[in-house]
């Protein structure tokens, strides 16, 4: 029997590497398939649309906040994936009934990097874990040499549309638009409602997720932010805190020159 210990700081045991694996979040299955797991994950959820192939031929347990918890009873898992944010307590509660339940709390790069390792770790895929990681360590060296060089700009970066939501303080967005070198031009924490503000930052993203913001809304934030740039940015790259993070800091970097 083999301890291990969450983000939440509560304990797993496994008499096993997990044989049959339920993921809760999104960035988390992207991660489980690209640690190898192909034959491992027997369940997803609605949301978990990378890759294509899980989306288009694993189990389906309903969405990150509406958990089918028969399903997942019924797909015999010997360890269950989630995050604090993404999950709701109640299902937790009911799936820890069923199997033991490694639970991420991410709020930073280091967060994020922690919790790569540890489910490699778990999983038995140590060595592919740590491939993932040092890319992930490279990319983001660059963009800090870069971030060094560049002056401080104020950002709003909104999710969602009626209402206007942004991602606030104490959030993996806003530890993201630090990493590109940007101040959060929102002083408040997780996710406020913000139509305007009395200054206009510097620029307006519109994320691709959750609410999918595109070209025919730039002309309605340009008139409530008149002197800022509104730029369409890709929201998984900000927000998915797993093996997609290799690829992140090559797109801000793009993003960065893009609109100096």
């Amino acid at each position: 029997m083999e301890l291990f210990i969450d983000q939440l700081q509560s304990e797993i045991r496994l008499d096993r590497v997990p044989r049959r694996i339920v993921s809760l979040v999104p960035s988390q299955t992207e991660l489980l398939y690209d640690l190898g797991l192909e034959d491992e994950v027997v369940g997803i959820t609605k949301f978990c649309i990378h890759p294509n192939k899980w989306f288009s031929s694993k189990d389906r347990i309903g969405g990150t906040k509406s958990i089918n918890i028969d399903q997942v009873k019924s797909l015999a898992p010997d360890l269950i994936i989630g995050n604090k944010e993404e999950n709701t307590i109640e299902d937790i509660e009911r799936l820890r009934e069923i199997a033991p339940v490694w639970m991420s709390d991410i709020y930073s790069l280091k967060d994020a990097l922690n919790m790569i390792k540890e489910l490699s770790i778990i999983t038995g895929r140590a060595v592919c874990g740590n491939q993932i990681m040092d890319k992930i360590d490279r990319g983001f060296s660059l963009l800090s040499k870069y971030r060094e060089q560049t002056e401080r700009k104020t950002v709003l970066y909104y999710i969602w549309k009626d209402p206007y939501m942004v991602s606030g303080r104490s959030t993996f967005v806003d530890a993201m638009l630090n990493e590109c070198g940007f101040q959060n031009a929102t002083n408040l924490d997780r996710y406020p409602e913000i139509g305007r503000l009395e200054n206009n930052p510097d620029f307006i993203f519109l994320s691709s997720e959750p609410f999918p913001f595109k070209a025919s809304h730039i002309a309605d934030f340009q008139l409530r932010f008149p002197s800022s740039k509104v730029v369409l940015v890709d929201g998984e790259m900000f927000s998915w805190y797993g093996s997609r993070l290799q690829f992140a800091p090559d797109y801000f970097l793009q993003l960065l020159n893009q609109i100096a």
